[in-house]
């Protein structure tokens, strides 16, 4: 993992995408490359207004993304990573899938407060399964990312061990590793053979089951992480397809929403 895609967007949740990137940047002595998207307003993809006033309003979307780039370029000469830049314009998902053909991990946010735009949980639900690479999705109050901790989600589906092996470059630098299995694994891959997996990489890793609570189970997920000083969380994800959403049961869907740690997630 050497190439790490950030997207560039003035919103709410760009300074913590902008931490969490340069942290992993730094751990892996990498590269940062920054996707800066000039988003289309979504009613000049309609009917409603015409040429003039879709003109307009791209055009304070790209003046503002300018001034943007002018301020993130700024701090990147005083970060001491490598870094590029990129510009766009479009849908998020779109651009990011884009440019991520030579990226090894995309950072973008997880639903953002001012939810529905713009709408990050649905650009990263699709890009899970468009780009075919695995993705950081951050909460918006993040201040930097912790790579001494981790906790993987682990329900034996392919979906987690796609995560798994996409996350092994990250998990090499943690100090703990807890696979959190809750209820019974979807197949014959329990926890331990997730852990016996790392292990082969030199990744000691802690297995813990539990049953499933009275609340669902991505809230035991994130209280569990919390609970051990976790700083993100691993595990597979879902797209728009419903087959898949279906055998997540909703959990990274509401993840992807209110998470208040990062999510490391692969398809």
């Amino acid at each position: 993992m050497k190439t790490i895609l950030l997207l560039a967007h003035d919103d709410s949740g760009q300074e913590a995408r902008f931490q969490a990137a340069v942290d992993i940047v730094r751990a892996v002595d990498g590269h940062l490359t920054c996707l800066d998207v000039a988003i289309l307003p979504a009613m000049i993809a309609s009917d409603h207004v015409g040429d003039i006033g879709a003109a307009s309003l791209l055009a304070d979307e790209v003046a503002r993304e300018s001034a943007n780039r002018t301020h993130l370029e700024f701090r990147l000469m005083h970060e001491d990573v490598a870094w590029d830049w990129i510009e766009a314009t479009g849908a998020i998902g779109q651009c990011l899938r884009s440019a991520a053909e030579r990226a090894d991990l995309i950072v973008v946010s997880r639903q953002l407060d001012d939810f529905p735009l713009p709408d990050m949980r649905g650009a990263a639900s699709a890009l899970i399964i468009k780009s075919g690479k695995p993705l950081l999705a951050v909460p918006p109050d993040l201040a930097r990312f912790d790579h001494t901790s981790a906790v993987i989600a682990w329900d034996g589906s392919v979906f987690a061990a796609a995560a798994l092996r996409a996350a092994v470059p990250l998990l090499g630098f943690a100090e703990q590793v807890t696979i959190l299995q809750i209820g019974a694994a979807a197949s014959d891959a329990p926890a331990e053979d997730a852990a016996a997996y790392l292990a082969r990489y030199g990744i000691p890793a802690t297995v813990e089951h539990q049953p499933y609570g009275e609340t669902r189970v991505a809230d035991q997920i994130v209280e569990r992480a919390l609970a051990i000083g976790a700083g993100y969380i691993v595990m597979g994800g879902f797209g728009h397809l419903r087959f898949v959403e279906a055998l997540f049961g909703g959990t990274t869907r509401a993840l992807l929403a209110h998470s208040p740690l990062p999510l490391f997630l692969a398809h």
